[in-house]
């Protein structure tokens, strides 16, 4: 036991090494015992900063179901952005890798010799790919279908454009998202029809210590609309520039002074659809089609609109790394209300519910081992146990599509939130994992690759601590280099 004691921390030690290079080499076979394993995690959680913290651990070995540590694995927690391992994979097993999305394109009018006469009507399906994430500007695809319209000989349109039915009938934002979130743009609400995210980045151009002389968006150039506010007490402001609402919160204000000679803000649209609407008007009107008057499309009584063309996203194999590797909120909401929309035909955060509480079940969860309100994780009325977590990493290992799963998820010490965590040590690209980030709330869970070429499943959920989050991950990186350093062949 002695020889142990001394290897087990040299091991654990590395877990804080920092530095860039390629994944570490496995280690060499270490003599771990089962109870030296176990004892070493609980000494981690129970350390006295974490007396008043709430720690969920499981691991298990797939290939024997062989639980190797077990603490408090049925309990719930509120999981964070683990709540994305639910709502990804059950977009995979329900849609399928190779789903796209649609938006529809109709006229109100005819079009006569080059002009449409009447209204372009744009009806979204929640398409998030139009973003400068995935397209390197999220104004590429709104470009392309300006010039797919000018290339087929339309010049006018008298109508302009409008948006469609919505197929989100529901509110924008999450049940439980907190309020100090909606400005921020992992907090950005989702339509049918979406941009960038929700958000648009604002940059401030003057001299440091002055108000802006100048304020451009990007993507869009004409969406949303900021306005320099004047400085506060007859120039006296001295605070650093920031962006406020009006009381309508229809338009932005740029408020203060400004820190550089180029300041970076963000601005969390006050209406996606708006957003979405206003950015394709511009991208029609450069490539010199113009615009009539644009007023609301009423489904009710109306006609129906000509379909004119559909538009796809990429496929559902390159949304998913988008959303499991970054963390992106918004994408996992619009799968929720995808899946609600695609399986019981009502595009509603209630319906997207239930079939993610379907698929769980499906997966051998127990029906008490979670609670779900949103497809993100950003609401603090998830709730999902170890156990269940695990149940789920290990039955999509069966799907014919799991190496997009497996993927799609971060890689310790090389990509996504994981990037820049056990960076040096031996689980340095063998940790395939999710994480999750709230007030808190940490988590990180996924697939480790032992020393000898093996699989374990493990699930690390913390809540309810008061010391610094820091600590909390350090423990769970701990965790992880102690996984992957394992040789389950001479594991006793």
């Amino acid at each position: 036991m002695r020889l142990e004691r001394i290897l087990i921390p040299s091991v654990l030690a590395a877990a804080c090494a920092t530095g860039g290079g390629t994944p570490a080499a496995a280690p060499a076979p270490s003599p771990i015992t089962r109870a030296a394993f176990r004892h070493e995690i609980d000494s981690m959680v129970g350390q006295r900063e974490f007396r008043d913290a709430h720690f969920g651990v499981l691991i298990v070995n797939p290939a024997n179901g062989d639980t190797l540590y077990s603490l408090n694995a049925g309990k719930l927690f509120m999981p964070a952005s683990n709540m994305k391992v639910i709502t990804g994979s059950t977009a995979l097993v329900e849609l399928g890798p190779d789903y796209t999305y649609r938006t529809d394109f109709a006229a109100t009018g005819p079009i006569v010799h080059d002009t449409l006469q009447g209204a372009l009507v744009v009806t979204g399906r929640g398409d998030p790919t139009i973003s400068d994430h995935m397209r390197g500007t999220a104004m590429k695809p709104l470009l392309d279908i300006a010039d797919s319209l000018h290339t087929h000989g339309v010049v006018a349109i008298t109508g302009g454009v409008v948006a469609g039915p919505d197929v989100f009938p529901d509110t924008t934002i999450g049940y439980g998202w907190s309020w100090e979130d909606f400005s921020e743009d992992y907090g950005a609400g989702i339509d049918a029809l979406y941009l960038n995210e929700g958000f648009s980045k604002v940059f401030a151009y003057g001299r440091p210590g002055s108000q802006p002389d100048s304020i451009v968006t990007s993507p869009a150039r004409t969406y949303p609309l900021i306005t320099i506010a004047p400085a506060v007490g007859g120039g006296t402001d001295t605070s650093e520039l920031h962006l406020d609402f009006d009381s309508l919160r229809t338009r932005f204000f740029a408020r203060g002074r400004m820190t550089h000679a180029i300041d970076t803000l963000i601005a969390v649209y006050p209406s996606q659809r708006d957003a979405y609407i206003a950015a394709l008007r511009e991208a029609l009107s450069s490539r010199g089609i113009r615009l009539g008057t644009s007023r609301s499309y009423a489904s009710s009584g109306a006609p129906a609109p000509t379909p004119l063309f559909t538009v796809h996203s990429p496929p559902l194999r390159e949304i998913l790394p988008a959303l499991l590797k970054p963390s992106q909120n918004q994408i996992a909401e619009l799968l929720f209300k995808t899946l609600g929309l695609e399986k019981t035909g009502v595009g509603s955060a209630d319906s997207g519910r239930v079939v993610l509480e379907r698929q769980l079940i499906a997966f051998g969860a127990e029906p008490d081992g979670f609670l779900i309100r949103d497809g993100s994780g950003l609401s603090r009325y998830d709730y999902l146990s170890p156990e269940t977590l695990v149940r789920v990493f290990n039955r999509i290992r069966s799907d014919s599509a799991f190496h997009v799963f497996y993927d799609a998820l971060p890689i310790a010490g090389v990509d996504g939130t994981l990037r820049r965590r056990v960076i040096g040590t031996p689980a340095q690209g063998r940790i395939h994992a999710k994480t999750g980030s709230i007030a808190n709330a940490r988590s990180v869970s996924g697939y480790a690759i032992t020393a000898d070429s093996d699989t374990l499943i493990f699930s690390l959920l913390a809540n309810n601590w008061i010391t610094r989050a820091s600590s909390v991950d350090s423990v769970h990186n701990r965790i992880m280099v102690l996984m992957s350093s394992l040789n389950l062949r001479t594991l006793k």
